[in-house]
């Protein structure tokens, strides 16, 4: 047996090292697949919640579209008040024992995090959307757009390029949070660790590993995250061509000339 830290390190990796990597895809995959789930069911709650409620509309249609909006808004005040793996544990085996559903655990995980994650991202969006100048939705409205057009092809374009950052940042977190999962058996980076630190009982240097495999997802996602924003965010700087004081030369301008 090996006698120091690093030793042990070497040791690890090389008998539970297809463990880690395992785990870190299935760490990957929840994380990809809940807030690509929650953004979508994120867009759709912010959506739904913006719509107005028009004075003049019949009575029957107020009441049923404040009602709706009350029950969006208990959905997002209970996923975001309550902790994930807490909600993990309530959808695995609430599902089994009241519902008679004896669904995966890795599907269960794909649930939680899409839902918890939908709740954080609903009032992102919502943010992002009430940052947009009003001017843009009553423009849209005084060309004849409905709701959900002047959302989807005049705010929501807007919005989105704001909200990338904490887009982002959500992603991160769950790549983080996926370990509470471990309590329904999915088989993450943190149960792996578990599982590999119970054999030789070596738990610090098991889960530094565990610790730096967790860095190096996070590290790698922000760095790539941050190229998608740049990408979004166009040139520094752009070239308009016409006359100025009657020069036809270009006239080049930057972000900090706007």
């Amino acid at each position: 047996m090996p006698n120091t830290f690093f030793g042990w390190i070497h040791l690890l990796i090389d008998e539970y090292g297809s463990l880690f990597l395992q785990g870190a895809g299935v760490t990957m995959l929840i994380a990809v697949v809940g807030t690509v789930a929650g953004f979508v069911i994120g867009l759709l709650v912010a959506i739904l919640r913006t719509i107005p409620i028009k004075p003049s509309a019949p009575a029957w249609q107020r009441i049923l579209l404040r009602g709706f909006k009350t029950v969006l808004t208990v959905y997002i005040e209970v996923f975001r008040g309550t902790p994930m793996i807490v909600q993990a544990m309530v959808v695995y085996y609430g599902a089994l024992q009241y519902l008679q559903l004896d669904m995966s655990a890795l599907l269960a995980a794909f649930l939680v995090v899409s839902v918890n994650t939908g709740a954080y991202m609903a009032e992102i969006v919502r943010g992002g959307i009430l940052s947009v100048d009003k001017g843009q939705k009553e423009a849209a409205t005084a060309v004849g757009l409905t709701h959900w057009q002047s959302m989807t092809n005049v705010i929501l374009p807007q919005a989105i390029r704001s909200i990338l950052p904490a887009v982002g940042n959500e992603f991160v977190v769950n790549i983080k949070d996926s370990s509470v999962l471990n309590v329904i058996s999915v088989t993450e980076v943190y149960f792996m660790s578990k599982s590999a630190a119970g054999t030789y009982l070596k738990y610090f240097e098991v889960f530094f590993i565990t610790a730096v495999i967790y860095f190096v997802l996070t590290f790698t996602t922000t760095r790539i995250l941050r190229l998608v924003e740049k990408k979004l965010s166009g040139k520094d700087s752009y070239t308009v061509y016409g006359s100025q004081s009657d020069s036809n030369a270009p006239i080049r301008y930057s972000p900090e000339d706007r």
